[in-house]
């Protein structure tokens, strides 16, 4: 039984069923893919496995505080598991420490990136999510940034993940729809194997396709707690139009994003996972020869802009600050004058959706996958900004653990 029916809960179902399992999933939304799924950045971003725990984090941070704009900002309230994470982030940003966690995530990411192309092959999904693999350019506006860039490319080569170091002419070449802010660039990294795509589209699609395989999704249902007895999970009890009803299964993963950690605490099972909240806009196509169709990240700004079909996903931030998903309106002003000013008459602003959703993030970026300390209970959550990106890495990895296989990958996965 998978708790969750985000973008990883769905793939998580899809590898178990693989695997032989009689499957089902939970979801309070009435379909897949409702919650930080919905409207992210849409990146498959294999060249960014670097978490925000990193060295230069916390005098960033520093740099940012009162900024409306910051692309990290930090609301400390009195909560003691918010305190407790930004502890552990400090912790994290130590250098050895740092690339460990990115050694890590750059293995499962480039081994999710094989899965995900495995996947919508054989789920024959490949055309049902605007997916479109053009690759990423990273843009620097700052010269100081741009000449670290080859140190990136330097350290990222060992795991596979290729990045080309481009001038602002080379640039435009990459992506033509960036002429008008050419003389604004230092210089970028353009990373040919990533790829994009609408991440809760996939999700449904994926859902679609296991519903005909015979996996019960139970839409409308809201997890109240796990059922333990003599440190077993016996049950799930939900919610629902009809009432109250326990759920019972052999075995339940938890993917449920920023609430897993809430859900868990009760049986003693301790999640470092706090939400980031992120905020994204999306809008109509005004001109296609001024939309981009490589998707494009800020590394200044942490911004990133997808093309999604006839749409413009432009996504980022991250807000440390407590559950509530209301949107500040300074954050949607800042992301559509960034899409105005580099990418002018590419979308019509007035026609622009705007979304916030909460990304589970651990201190170091390393999701939690694997067993818990109780009977038949399982995790696959805490990917942070790279949801989409590891989703499928995570959910084979995790069904080979739970058929009593060696994952295909090497990570520190959860062991009880």
């Amino acid at each position: 039984m998978v708790l969750g029916a985000g973008i990883t809960g769905v793939t998580t179902a899809w590898y178990l069923r693989r695997a032989g399992f009689e499957v089902s999933v939970i979801d309070r939304q009435n379909a897949a893919g409702q919650e930080t799924s919905f409207a992210n950045g849409g990146q498959i971003s294999v060249s960014h496995p670097e978490p925000w725990a990193n060295p230069a984090a916390p005098l960033v941070a520093l740099r940012w505080l009162g900024r409306a704009d910051a692309p990290l900002r930090l609301r400390p309230r009195i909560d003691p598991a918010q305190w407790q994470w930004m502890s552990g982030f400090l912790r994290e940003c130590l250098p050895w420490r740092s690339r460990r966690n990115t050694a890590a995530i750059a293995t499962l990411a480039v081994h999710s990136l094989t899965e995900l192309r495995r996947l919508r092959k054989a789920a024959g999904i490949a055309n049902a999510y605007d997916a479109r693999a053009r690759g990423i350019l990273h843009l620097f506006f700052e010269t100081q940034q741009f000449a670290h860039a080859r140190e990136r490319m330097a350290a990222l080569a060992p795991f596979g993940i290729e990045l080309r170091a481009c001038d602002a002419e080379r640039c435009v070449e990459t992506e033509p729809a960036l002429a008008t802010l050419a003389p604004r660039l230092a210089g970028g990294l353009y990373a040919p194997g990533d790829e994009s795509g609408d991440a809760m589209r996939f999700s449904q699609a994926l859902a679609d396709v296991l519903t005909g395989e015979g996996v019960r999704f139970h839409y409308g249902t809201t997890i109240e707690r796990l059922s333990a007895s003599d440190g077993r999970i016996v049950g799930v009890e939900v919610r629902h139009a009809g009432g109250g009803d326990t759920l019972r299964a052999d075995a339940y993963v938890v993917c449920l994003g920023s609430h897993g950690r809430q859900l868990l605490r009760p049986l003693g099972e301790k999640l470092s996972i706090f939400p980031l909240k992120g905020y994204s806009i999306t809008a109509p196509v005004a001109d296609t020869a001024r939309a981009p169709q490589v998707s494009l990240t800020d590394e200044s700004r942490r911004i990133v802009c997808s093309r999604l079909g006839e749409r413009l996903r432009i996504a980022g931030t991250a807000e440390l600050n407590d559950y509530r998903l209301d949107i500040d309106p300074a954050r949607i002003a800042a992301m559509l004058e960034w899409a105005t000013t580099c990418l002018p008459g590419a979308i019509a602003p007035e026609q622009t959706v705007p979304w916030a959703g909460l990304r589970p993030s651990t201190p170091g970026g390393l999701p939690v996958i694997g067993r818990l300390r109780h009977e038949r209970l399982w995790c696959n959550t805490g990917h942070g900004p790279l949801g989409w990106t590891l989703s499928c890495g995570s959910a084979s990895a995790l069904a080979a653990l739970m058929r009593g296989d060696a994952p295909a990958v090497d990570f520190p996965f959860r062991r009880g």
